[in-house]
């Protein structure tokens, strides 16, 4: 049997390969480092996290992330099952070992038989007598094949600047200064519901930060100018830019938290930081995405209480990303509409987020294997979250009809994707529900109808 070719060992690439050789199908998976290296990857390891170490909320209940967890288990993930073995503490969220995470998934495709690894970049259109190819490249798509794709298709390719968090060495910390609290106390997978370090910030404080950002030198962007962001990962300064209460109402918000040294004082705004390794040493600065020069972020982070002596074993950093824009140019399979025989998967799809570049890389894998087999495989529905993100990837975006901006972006899964569903008014005792407890009760409602229409459809031959 012809193998499938996929090009591009990341989240959504591994996991494609996983896939199709689960179904019984030979997959090659390319990966072009370490030949060629890019401007964010540290190693050659498969299924790298490049970014923060969290694949976000695990409740499956009331969290449209935490639906595509459920859902990704079901099917067979292998990403999520990596996941799953190298969890580290993180409150209500699921976030992994990073390195233990990617030796796991690196090494469950090396003893896979159906699948073959080959290392070398793919410089523009693969050859033609792969009949089948999937191309998770990423955020981080070679010039060579992003060029070529863009020729093909006719449209320019939509570009935006994606920055990195920091992260700090735990014992640099001032833990008389910081505290352990998950925001809520909320526990999750692994959690003790004090699984983040907490840094307050007084008014002043606050305000002196806000104006050390303003003023600090930033990465040029040079040949990128003018390259959108994604309003999902800002980096801080360019919140700060946009309001000084911006902030204080995002990465920063203090709500949820009390301070375990100063209970009666509450903080105006705080910093959290959460573990990014299993042996505890290394803390992530959350939703800390920075292009701040090196030297700009030691000195002004260092002016957050209890980071005042902070040692860090990565600063933050910047890279482009690009991504298609899929309504107009992909089919329902994912297929490229001017060259059926390349499938797209992942970020450069336009999803945005770890969990949700693999769950597209996974039903790639499933689509491009039945093709393979000589039937079809239809997409879950779209009362699920895979379905949702599918369908908005694929189709379910409306594009916009003026000469506004830009319309379709990079996008989470989230429950706005869904379908709408009947909104309970009662609870289970007959008693009315009013203001919060209607939106989590329509959560629980959508998740419930999600879970039910995907056993279905995998009953019916998903």
């Amino acid at each position: 049997m012809r193998p499938i070719h996929v090009i591009g060992g990341g989240l959504a690439g591994s996991e494609a390969a996983w896939q199709i050789a689960r179904a019984g199908v030979p997959a090659v998976l390319h990966e072009m480092r370490p030949q060629r290296a890019t401007e964010a990857h540290r190693t050659a390891r498969l299924a790298e996290l490049v970014c923060s170490n969290s694949f976000r909320s695990d409740d499956a209940e009331a969290n449209a992330v935490g639906v595509i967890h459920r859902e990704m288990r079901v099917l067979g993930s292998l990403i999520m099952r990596s996941a799953d073995a190298h969890q580290v503490p993180a409150g209500g969220a699921l976030a992994v070992d990073r390195d233990g995470f990617s030796a796991a998934v690196e090494a469950a495709i090396a003893d896979e038989p159906l699948i073959a690894v080959e290392r070398g970049e793919v410089a523009g259109l693969p050859p033609n007598d792969w009949d089948s190819v999937i191309v998770a490249t990423g955020p981080l798509t070679s010039p060579a094949l992003a060029e070529a794709i863009q020729a093909l298709t006719g449209e320019e390719s939509l570009a935006f600047f994606d920055a990195i968090a920091p992260i700090v060495h735990r014992d640099s910390i001032d833990m008389e200064i910081a505290w352990p609290q998950s925001r809520y106390d909320k526990a999750g997978p692994g959690g003790s519901g004090a699984d983040y370090l907490n840094c307050p910030l007084s008014r002043d404080q606050y305000n002196d930060f806000v104006d050390a950002l303003l003023a600090a030198d930033k990465t040029e962007f040079r040949e990128f100018e003018g390259t959108p962001y994604f309003d999902g990962c800002l980096p801080i300064e360019v919140m700060a830019v946009r309001g000084r209460e911006t902030l204080r109402h995002g990465p920063m918000k203090p709500f949820g938290l009390t301070n375990a040294h100063q209970p009666k004082i509450k903080p105006y705004a705080v910093v959290q930081l959460r573990q990014d390794n299993a042996l505890g040493t290394l803390f992530n600065m959350v939703g800390f995405q920075t292009k701040l020069k090196y030297a700009e972020q030691t000195r002004i982070f260092r002016l957050i209480p209890g980071l005042q002596g902070a040692e860090f074993a990565r600063l933050g950093g910047l890279h482009r990303n690009t991504f298609l824009n899929s309504p107009q140019l992909l089919d329902p399979q994912l297929r490229l509409k001017a060259a059926p025989r390349l499938r797209f998967a992942g970020q450069i799809t336009g999803c945005e987020g770890y969990v949700e570049s693999a769950a597209v890389g996974l039903i790639a894998g499933r689509f491009a294997a039945a093709e393979r087999l000589g039937g079809r495989l239809e997409a879950p529905p779209a009362t699920t979250a895979i379905g949702a993100l599918i369908n908005h990837i694929t189709g379910g975006h409306i594009e916009a009809i003026d000469a506004g901006p830009r319309s379709f972006q990079p996008m989470n899964v989230n429950f706005g994707l869904f379908p709408p569903i009947v909104e309970p008014r009662l609870d289970a005792d007959g008693r009315r529900l009013r203001g919060p407890e209607r939106g989590v009760a329509r959560k629980r409602a959508l998740s419930t109808r999600a879970a039910a229409d995907l056993s279905a459809w995998m009953q019916a031959g998903g």
